[in-house]
């Protein structure tokens, strides 16, 4: 008996330990602004319409139809901030080139989608949802410039008259959030990296870490953006239910699920269709 008791009393010092390691930061005020919003994933792109992921055009189409937007920043090499995705324009201009060894000037050179839209710059992006929809800014951390990427973020939203939150996968962001701009309120992007080794060439380890959000002691997100269909995670189970942890849940593409996540307190980042 004793030594079914001593085991109890480890398994519970454990789970004690793994709550605490993933308690997030709590009522940082400005969360308000942002629930109850629904984000379009990458503006409000449909290609069939001639409308590009990441174009002036999404973007002009979310805020007409009084959706918030998501979209995704890279840090380029004159240090102009470019709103694409993908650090290889392969797939989204057809290029082979990365998008942080080109300039500003240089952008005009690469067509989105076969479209005459181009890559936009995040000051671009951000006069036209000033004063309007919410933006959920993820910073593409590539070449170990975290720290950098958001300064320059951070400069350009300084006396930017507009609501919004920054989120990564990237950690490192996270920590020069807190320690720079406690004002932000930042979010811890996830998935279950376990279930494909190639993702971004990340260790075991690596992927253990973040699939299970346990890098959540040093960083203290606001909230987590979790791909919806990987919510079930233990971690992300026991923030919610011990924080109640602001969740973020990408990518929607359907109305029901959207309805769904809703119901459960969910704020959702949706595609492929108009709710």
């Amino acid at each position: 008996m004793k030594t079914i008791a001593k085991v109890g009393l480890g398994c519970l010092g454990a789970l004690g330990a793994w709550g605490l390691l993933l308690a997030p930061r709590r009522n940082q005020p400005g969360w308000e602004a942002l629930e109850g919003v629904r984000y379009a994933h990458r503006g409000l792109h449909d290609p069939d319409r001639g409308v590009p992921e990441n174009s002036m055009a999404a973007f002009r189409r979310a805020v007409w139809h009084g959706f918030g937007a998501e979209l995704d920043v890279h840090l380029m090499a004159d240090g102009e901030l470019a709103v694409v995705h993908d650090s290889s324009l392969k797939r989204v201009c057809g290029a082979d080139v990365c998008v942080e060894d080109l300039t500003a000037g240089q952008l005009k050179n690469y067509p989105l989608m076969g479209t005459e839209e181009t890559i936009p710059l995040f000051r671009e992006v951000l006069e036209l949802f000033e004063g309007k929809t919410p933006l959920v800014i993820e910073l593409k951390a590539e070449r170990g410039n975290a720290a950098l990427l958001t300064d320059r973020v951070m400069a350009a939203l300084k006396g930017w008259n507009g609501t919004y939150c920054v989120e990564s996968f990237h950690p490192a962001v996270l920590l020069r959030l807190r320690e720079r701009y406690p004002h932000v309120l930042r979010g811890q992007l996830s998935q279950n990296f376990l279930k494909d080794s190639e993702v971004g060439n990340l260790s075991l380890p690596a992927r253990f870490v973040l699939t299970n959000l346990l890098t959540t002691a040093l960083t203290k997100p606001d909230f987590i953006a979790y791909h919806w269909k990987d919510r079930g995670n233990p971690s992300l189970r026991l923030m919610r239910r011990l924080y109640g942890v602001h969740e973020v849940g990408w990518t929607v593409r359907d109305r029901e699920t959207m309805e769904r996540l809703s119901g459960e307190g969910v704020t959702s980042i949706f595609e492929g269709f108009e709710p």
